[in-house]
């Protein structure tokens, strides 16, 4: 699977930030962060030299690196980074180099940087193509908190995307012994499979707080033949589900007719999609109509089905659906 398929722990909607850079003369080193794809505006300038949408440092006339340190917002283990150098053409660094530490809590730069804090080389000295999405894969096993940007010898960034899958503190979450959004990211959520998203991405349905618009939700292309869309949600650790919420906020001529949910126990690892749909899935959610830019919560509706580890939510026919929302409680051992 290709690894940007996984969660972005480092984005700034999941509370991911740049702590602190050696240089930013050129461009700041919060821009690395930013949800937007860069832009290029020809003309702009600033009192330094010329605009850049990314993060960018001075030209250095010694030995050495430029770096940044980014502090994840959900933490997790890293299956590979996306370094885009998209319109650094002649101001791009050489190569790069990323490193990981797990230091919960929320440390200061200078304990990030002093002697005591273990850094561990996750992508050794690797080369940068300028103007480039440049996805790099990782062998990480580990679950960290922050990363470290290494460029050489200097130069600029556009954006660092820090794919991997999320490990939340469940021994802590199944002490609380409330019930949770299963699926939620923060929770290790994750949407593993849809039928289509055209227009809006399936992890959209499993983020934090309320869409913000149409486009922060998941929606389909207008199905013109038979059949429905659906997607496929692995749970961050298995659980009984008593609650599901449908969000359709924002879609109002194109919110799906009606909705139904499906629940298994699978292997965590399981991706394939042959496999998936052979699995003995158990609805808990009968088909049940939707309203538009409304919430919807289910609950008394919903029919036993034990500890489950995974969901599959169908629309019927096709439509957008701004968030999903699976509420339960944590097994005792989680998956």
């Amino acid at each position: 699977m290709d690894f940007t398929e996984y969660i972005d722990l480092a984005a700034e909607r999941l509370g991911g930030r740049a702590l602190a850079a050696n240089d930013e003369f050129f461009a700041p080193k919060e821009n690395l962060l930013k949800a937007a794809d860069p832009v290029w505006i020809a003309d702009k300038y600033t009192d330094v030299g010329k605009w850049m949408d990314g993060w960018e440092t001075r030209r250095r006339r010694t030995p050495g690196f430029d770096w940044c340190i980014i502090k994840l917002g959900l933490s997790g283990v890293i299956r590979g980074v996306v370094v885009d150098t998209s319109h650094f053409k002649g101001n791009f660094p050489e190569s790069c180099e990323i490193e990981a530490c797990t230091v919960d809590g929320d440390p200061s730069p200078a304990q990030l940087e002093g002697g005591t804090t273990k850094w561990n080389t996750l992508l050794l000295k690797s080369p940068l193509s300028g103007d480039t999405r440049n996805s790099l894969p990782l062998q990480a096993s580990d679950r960290s908190t922050h990363v470290r940007l290494k460029i050489y010898p200097d130069g600029g960034v556009a954006r660092l995307r820090v794919h991997g899958e999320v490990l939340p503190d469940w021994s802590a979450l199944a002490r609380a012994g409330n019930a949770i959004d299963l699926a939620a990211v923060e929770h290790g959520g994750w949407v593993i499979l849809s039928s289509d998203m055209f227009f809006g991405s399936r992890n959209n349905l499993i983020l934090p707080g309320r869409s913000i618009g149409m486009h922060d939700g998941w929606e389909t292309r207008r199905r013109r033949g038979p059949g429905h869309d659906w997607c496929i949600v692995r749970l961050g650790a298995a659980g009984t589900v008593s609650r599901v919420d449908v969000d359709t906020a924002h879609f109002k001529g194109n919110f799906p007719d009606s909705c139904s949910l499906e629940v298994c126990v699978a292997p965590r690892e399981l991706v394939d999609p042959t496999a998936l749909d052979a699995l003995p899935w158990k609805e808990i959610l009968p088909q049940a109509k939707l309203k538009a830019d409304s919430m919807h919560f289910f609950e008394k509706e919903l029919l036993p089905a034990g500890e489950v580890t995974h969901a599959r939510f169908h629309i019927y026919p096709d439509g957008g659906v701004a968030r999903l929302r699976v509420f339960g409680t944590v097994a005792k051992r989680p998956a």
